[in-house]
């Protein structure tokens, strides 16, 4: 009689066990409606230009993209940005290239960001330098762009260079304007994107440090002794630091933000302790200026994981283009990329032309690559020339 007691239940528990399991299993209606409403087939379109085929379908990609983006935008205004995108069918005709696609966006920022983008990362000076004493630590100046820069490195997407010795801004209360100074007209940001080889220019200033004054204390009593007496101990400091990025092609500021915040206790900095150190991190204000840090470089990868990837050209030779990037940089062989000539920009910062061609990558080393240009490009390419990821469905 007890044995089929327990048999029984032992049943009864595997079926409620099952049963639970197919409900697990079983779909929202309303969750198939919201990835639904996330998806759609387009149509692109562009005309065969002077960057050929290639570049003719990826503008009609492209053209695709943006018609889904406006589809999914009337249909779900929680839909931001794109996820995922499927060619299913393409043509060309005498009008030009055709795509079908099919688009979903995602409410999350994501991309695939196949190539590390190379920063140099300049320091940042103070706006008031008294706010910083002799007793406290001087690595603020170059601590916090090359930790900014380090955690960049961390997430694999970049390739940071330090330059923290040396600062963009002769008078930090201008910034991110950079005075021309002795005549000299040219673009310090280009420059130092040149010199270095890098795409994008980091830089900033402290803008504010400030301990607030303890000389006067309110009052009378046991209360205000009491405020005397700990006013060497327990303090307030304000910290404002602002954040640039520039793109090191064009000189174009594309990121700029002030980040704040205040501490409350001991608010002193030892001298020699680090940005980015254990002993550093234990302080108050080391602390905050850390939680800065790692903010700041979270909004920078952020906004350019996603950006496109450009390089210098460095050298041509009888149609062999080589490019300063290589397999640290994640190129590999059969990547193509958009060249455009610099023209005057090296010098007036003008942005962008039209493109010559497109560059398919035949030979990687460790640090350049090295390929032709594909058919119908418009001109010769010159060292100083540079190369514009584009991406590929």
């Amino acid at each position: 009689m007890h044995y089929r007691f327990w048999l029984s239940l032992a049943l009864a528990l595997i079926l409620a066990a099952c049963g639970s399991g197919d409900a697990s299993r079983r779909v929202d209606p309303e969750q198939i409606q919201h990835l639904r409403n996330r998806q759609v087939t387009v149509q692109g379109f562009a005309a065969v230009g002077v960057g050929g085929v290639s570049a003719a379908r990826q503008a009609a990609i492209d053209d695709a993209i943006a018609q889904a983006a406006r589809t999914l935008a009337d249909r779900d205004p929680g839909a931001m940005s794109t996820s995922e995108v499927k060619v299913v069918d393409e043509w060309q005709d005498q009008d030009g290239y055709h795509v079908q696609a099919l688009v979903m966006l995602s409410a999350q920022k994501s991309c695939n960001a196949p190539y590390r983008k190379r920063i140099v990362a300049t320091g940042f000076p103070a706006m008031n330098p008294y706010q910083i004493s002799g007793t406290e630590t001087q690595d603020l100046f170059g601590g916090i762009p090359r930790e900014i820069g380090n955690l960049l490195m961390e997430r694999g997407d970049f390739i940071a260079y330090n330059l923290t010795d040396s600062s963009l801004y002769v008078r930090p209360d201008l910034a991110p304007e950079i005075p021309a100074s002795g005549g000299f007209s040219g673009n310090v940001i280009l420059d130092i994107a040149k010199r270095h080889n890098a795409q994008l220019v980091l830089s900033g200033i402290i803008r504010d440090f400030r301990v607030e004054s303890t000389e006067y204390v309110r009052g009378a009593g046991v209360l205000a002794e009491l405020k005397s007496a700990m006013r060497d101990y327990v303090g307030r400091r304000s910290i404002g630091i602002d954040v640039f990025m520039h793109d090191g092609f064009t000189g174009a500021l594309l990121f700029q933000h002030r980040y704040t915040d205040s501490i409350i206790g001991d608010v002193n900095l030892p001298s020699g302790y680090n940005v980015g150190s254990e002993r550093f991190e234990d302080t108050p204000s080391g602390h905050k200026i850390g939680d800065i840090v790692r903010q700041a470089s979270q909004d920078i990868a952020d906004l350019f994981s996603c950006y496109p990837f450009s390089a210098r050209v460095i050298r041509t030779e009888l149609g062999r283009i080589t490019i300063g990037a290589g397999a640290q940089d994640k190129i590999k062989v059969g990547d193509r990329f958009m060249v455009y000539s610099a023209g005057f920009a090296d010098s007036a910062g003008l942005g962008y032309t039209d493109p010559i061609g497109i560059l398919s990558i035949a030979e990687v080393g460790p640090s350049m690559a090295a390929g032709s240009l594909e058919q119908n490009a418009r001109t010769l390419v010159r060292p100083g020339d540079w190369v514009r990821s584009f991406t590929i469905y």
